[in-house]
């Protein structure tokens, strides 16, 4: 039982499963497509919630927002199910895969057997592709894989079923429904509307502001906390910005990518130079991320080290701000 499924390696596996699934239904949009009309790009602190004894971060939206986000302005319809029993879970994906429906699945990262060890920490926010099942094991379309690969039955119970935040409990995805024709130049407005809505929010814990509570805060931690608690909750911030979901300067790449099609389609020159802008201030948000992990492994002798980091943030947060509001005038 194998579906007829093309499987195409993406950076992030949220964009790809979504992009996969609308293909093999005869649409035909890119990563960075579902990304921008998904309103992709994110920046959340909430210190009061704490994530493997760190504040949390994030520089994406919650998961499963991304393809919402971009089906609904669209005018696609997705069915999502989730399960408390294992064995109805299995039923219906094997029903899914009778009916010739290729699945998307959330799953946890850890007990996937086919990823290096190196890519193996407690994340449940995962998304992959069954597209078939031969010889007891389900064929997957991982789309940050460059190549198709297997589980087991009981392999894909575990990742379906993980324990800790996010728990996927058995969550089941596909579209049901795709227009004859989608409006693609209102999505991308409306899609980079809310992205810029996001990053300019008036709230503290939300976009660029949240991004200066951040930077105002390392050196204060350093201060009360101490080197090692900073350190961790530095390596924390780095984790989440070039680990999980890609995040930081991976996300502003796509959405460069995003913008640089956008430009094509809405004959709008301004958004090329912006894409521009935004790939460069990916540049930043990966230099930052080496500065971060050389003090992480005490390999920076700079002194005053967290108020230049802090600086830094400051400033890719400036750009940021100046970044969304020309983005917001352009369309």
């Amino acid at each position: 039982m194998k579906l007829n499924f093309e499987h195409h390696q993406t950076a992030h596996c949220e964009n790809g499963v979504a992009s996969n699934l609308l293909l093999n239904k005869g649409l035909k949009l890119s990563e960075p497509m579902i990304f921008g009309i998904g309103s992709g790009l994110f920046f959340v602190y909430l210190p009061f919630l704490k994530v493997n004894f760190a504040p949390g971060f994030s520089y994406r939206p919650m998961p499963g927002a991304i393809f919402s986000k971009a089906a609904k302005r669209l005018g696609i319809k997705i069915k999502r199910v989730k399960f408390s029993n294992p064995a109805e879970a299995q039923k219906a994906l094997e029903k899914n895969l009778e009916n010739n429906i290729p699945t998307g699945l959330q799953v946890g990262v850890f007990n996937l057997t086919y990823f290096p060890e190196e890519y193996k920490f407690h994340f449940n926010a995962h998304n992959l592709v069954v597209y078939g099942k031969e010889n007891g094991k389900f064929l997957i379309s991982d789309p940050v894989m460059d190549y198709t690969t297997t589980l087991t039955e009981a392999e894909l119970e575990k990742v379906r079923y993980a324990k800790g935040a996010l728990p996927p409990k058995g969550h089941m995805y596909y579209p049901t429904y795709i227009p004859e024709n989608v409006n693609l130049e209102e999505a991308i407005k409306k899609g980079i509307k809310d992205t810029c809505k996001n990053m300019l929010a008036p709230v503290p814990i939300i976009g660029v502001k949240a991004m200066r509570w951040v930077a105002n805060s390392i050196p204060k931690w350093a201060a009360k906390k101490g080197t090692k608690t900073t350190n961790h909750y530095l390596g924390q911030l780095i984790r989440m910005q070039e680990e999980i979901g890609t995040g930081g300067g991976g996300f502003r790449f796509i959405y460069g990518a995003f913008l640089q099609e956008a430009a094509v389609i809405l004959k709008n020159d301004e958004l090329r130079e912006l894409s521009k802008e935004i790939t460069a201030i990916g540049d930043l948000w990966r230099d930052f991320a080496v500065d971060i992990a050389r003090v992480y492994k005490n390999r920076n002798s700079k002194s005053d080290i967290y108020n230049q980091l802090s600086k830094t943030m400051l400033h890719i947060a400036d750009l940021e701000e100046a970044f969304y509001k020309k983005l917001r005038k352009a369309i």
